[in-house]
């Protein structure tokens, strides 16, 4: 196999892909990309070529994919037709540039045909390219992380001591994030199939009262879980300034938080509806492990938090 080009290094995603496959592949076979220069000396620094790559300019992109073989796309953080460009960029790029292989980070809702969440089309979107492209593929359709849901519980826990969305009696297999960048690091490295697709999910599909009963139970902090309709959660992002669509002001504040209330509320409600319950064994098949559950992350809290994004406009 040629060379593994594994994008986004400098995030919390990236980061933890690139140093597993360092312990799975020679260094010489791998190449890394960041919009972030200096995020990218520490891998320099350990014998890994290194590139700067700008996802809004193809070219560019073409120059930083060079030589590489297999691509591991991890889907850029931010939402809406920005990213959607931004992936078709990087797909043009790989395939101009002799890429034969590439593996795109999805999301579970996009296994479900009416499944129209906000956020979720703009992987429908990457998916349904890619398969016109030409290339092979794999796509990993992540479930929900559930260090994501912990910040939600702690909050609820330092105020109130209820945690309200819209997600009502949906289920959701929370599967840790690094477990779902162990996954993708083996699939980089010639794990699974090619043209497949695999769901990477904990080991359990819960709803947010079962979800806050565990963490509750664990960590001793009490709290309970209220449903709220789609109108409550509108509201209640509006009262804390956060933009309804990803234009006009949405700019700016994605800078801090990169989400918009249109894409929170529909994917609460895509879970509601029982669109995003996939729950499969693809991780144990794909890396050998048994994926952490939503205890095990109650019980090592450090461990699995959100910590901070690393959004970038490139």
């Amino acid at each position: 196999m040629g060379k593994i080009i594994i994008t986004g290094v400098d995030g919390n995603f990236g980061g933890y892909a690139a140093r597993s496959i360092m312990q799975k592949v020679p260094l010489e076979k791998l190449i890394f990309t960041a919009p972030n220069k200096q995020a990218l000396e520490q891998f320099a620094a350990q014998g890994v070529e290194t590139r700067y790559a700008n996802f809004n300019n193809p070219s560019q992109l073409e120059e930083a994919f060079a030589g590489g073989e297999v691509l591991l796309l991890i889907s850029m953080p931010f939402v809406g037709e920005q990213r959607r460009m931004a992936h078709k960029n990087a797909i043009d790029a790989a395939k101009a540039a002799g890429v034969k292989k590439i593996i795109y980070t999805s999301i579970v809702g996009c296994g479900h045909e009416e499944c129209d969440a906000y956020e979720i089309r703009d992987h429908k979107y990457t998916e349904e390219y890619l398969l016109i492209s030409g290339l092979k593929y794999v796509f990993l359709r992540n479930a929900q992380y559930g260090e994501a849901m912990i910040s939600a519980f702690e909050e609820a826990a330092n105020s109130d001591g209820i945690l309200k969305n819209n997600m009502g009696n949906g289920r959701m297999a929370h599967v840790s994030r690094n477990d779902c960048a162990e996954a993708a690091a083996c699939v980089a490295a010639g794990a699974g199939e090619d043209n497949a697709i695999y769901y990477i999910t904990g080991p359990t599909a819960n709803t947010m009262e079962e979800f806050c009963a565990i963490g509750s139970e664990v960590t001793g902090k009490k709290v309970t879980y209220q449903y709220i309709d789609d109108d409550a959660m509108y509201a209640f992002f509006e009262s804390i300034g956060v933009p309804r669509y990803t234009d006009g002001e949405w700019a700016e504040t994605a800078k801090a938080f990169p989400f918009c209330a249109e894409g929170m509320v529909t994917f609460g409600a895509a879970i509601r509806k029982g669109q995003m319950d996939r729950c499969t064994n693809d991780f144990e098949l794909l890396t050998g492990k048994k994926p952490i559950s939503v205890r095990e992350m109650f019980e090592n809290l450090e461990k699995f938090r959100i910590g901070d994004r690393t959004s970038t406009d490139n």
